[in-house]
């Protein structure tokens, strides 16, 4: 055990879960290096929040001149970055989206816009999707079911909390179209049996799951919901927090699915690693929130905004070549479903891909991940899994990955799982 290891031990507080006790020293586009020299290939983009790679230099230079200027305000007086990133954010977001505030964290924007939704419709009741995940803090974590652990010790959550499925097809056997009848058939059954859709504020959901197995949501079931909710006034909150920014091929995966969100949750790769989150909606729904209804001290911290602004700019040039990297990437990958039978399914948007990984009988296997990934460690790469199960590959490479690049991260996984096959 290094000294770093030692001291971090004796002072940090074990419920944190670290992937690896590996000692980074810096980190520069797709790359880490360790304190002993050796570069990895990073994969894991911080939980898809680095999505321009590792310190940009355009990102770098515009945190570094404001804070040479001012860096915390604490909602005391305006200043220039706050408004800018926000005016630069809204102009890439989804139509309908007017106006927005920022937070720290993607948990406490998902809790504000609960709160957003219960204030301005007057109605208690949040119906959220099984295997969505939306934070772990004692609010959020009530709408987080990706894995009954993150729940495990913290009841009784939040009342009015209502869960029913997200089409999983792969998971369930079922095609799209089964499994998108399948949960609006199960919603339609909530209605009748436990909540009145005249009490539900709105519906909380992420158009493509993330901790919950990388499972996209297709256009019919989000345009099915989008119709359910305007027909009973319930408002549709969008957690993009993982999926936002260009990760599933354009800005924000409402888009991709050309679905009109009431409120959008966002977060992570917002400002590239600085922290920061927000929440944005239409004109009507924000102005209808009362002054002094929500609060926050260091959301929206000068040094984050200017980043985030120089975050957007940044990717302007780097979100309309996601579709033809992910097309690349996408087809690679079901090569490999070809040749490799441990690789049960390949699904996901942009560079949002899951790669579910099954043992013989087509059950699944974190065994063969935890191979995979232990293989990629050895030969430079950093990878993170997802589903409830932890057998599933998350493949988020930085959006603007060389091709170079890419491909040997797709070959240290291949050669992974021939590894553990043989």
């Amino acid at each position: 055990m290094t000294d770093l290891q030692t001291r971090f031990q004796d002072i940090f507080a074990p419920v944190i879960g670290y992937d690896t006790t590996i000692e980074i020293a810096e980190g520069k586009g797709s790359w880490v290096t360790d304190v002993d020299g050796k570069q990895y290939l990073d994969f894991a983009c911080g939980i898809a929040v680095t999505n321009l790679g590792h310190r940009p230099d355009d990102v770098v230079a515009a945190a570094q001149a404001q804070l040479n200027k001012l860096w915390h305000a604490g909602g005391a007086f305006l200043y220039d970055s706050l408004v800018t990133a926000a005016e630069k954010i809204v102009d890439v977001a989804p139509d309908g989206i007017d106006k927005m505030f920022f937070m720290n964290s993607g948990a406490e924007a998902v809790e504000a816009s609960v709160k957003l939704a219960r204030k301005v419709t007057g109605r208690q009741g949040i119906i959220t999707f099984r295997g969505g995940f939306h934070g772990r803090t004692m609010g959020s974590v009530t709408y987080t079911t990706s894995k009954a652990k993150y729940r495990q010790g913290y009841h009784p959550l939040l009342p009015s909390t209502f869960v029913v499925p997200f089409p999983h097809p792969y998971g369930w056997g079922m095609t799209q179209e089964e499994a998108n009848a399948y949960a609006l058939r199960e919603l339609e059954f909530k209605f009748t049996y436990e909540v009145t859709p005249g009490e539900v504020a709105a519906f909380l959901v992420e158009p493509m799951q993330g901790e919950g197995g990388y499972y996209p949501a297709s256009k019919e079931f989000l345009d099915a919901l989008r119709a359910i909710a305007d027909e009973h006034g319930i408002l549709l909150i969008v957690d993009e927090v993982q999926t936002g920014f260009g990760r599933t091929g354009d800005w924000f995966t409402s888009q991709v699915y050309d679905v009109r969100p009431d409120v959008l949750v966002m977060g992570k790769a917002i400002a590239n690693g600085l922290p920061l989150s927000g929440v944005a909606g239409s004109a009507e729904v924000m102005d209808a929130w009362p002054a002094g209804s929500h609060g926050t001290t260091f959301g929206g911290n000068p040094v984050s905004c200017a980043a985030s602004a120089a975050t957007v700019d940044a990717l302007r040039s780097v979100v309309p070549t996601v579709p033809a990297t992910s097309e690349y990437a996408l087809g690679r990958w079901n090569t490999l479903k070809d040749e490799h039978s441990t690789i049960g399914d390949v699904r996901g948007l942009g560079l949002m891909l899951g790669i579910e990984l099954v043992d013989r009988e087509g059950n699944p296997s974190a065994e063969a991940f935890k191979a995979v990934e232990s293989h990629a460690r050895e030969a430079g790469m950093f990878i993170l899994n997802c589903g409830p199960n932890g057998n599933i590959i998350r493949f988020i490479p930085p959006l603007n990955v060389a091709r170079d690049d890419l491909d040997r991260g797709i070959d240290i996984l291949a050669d992974g799982l021939a590894k553990f096959e043989a």
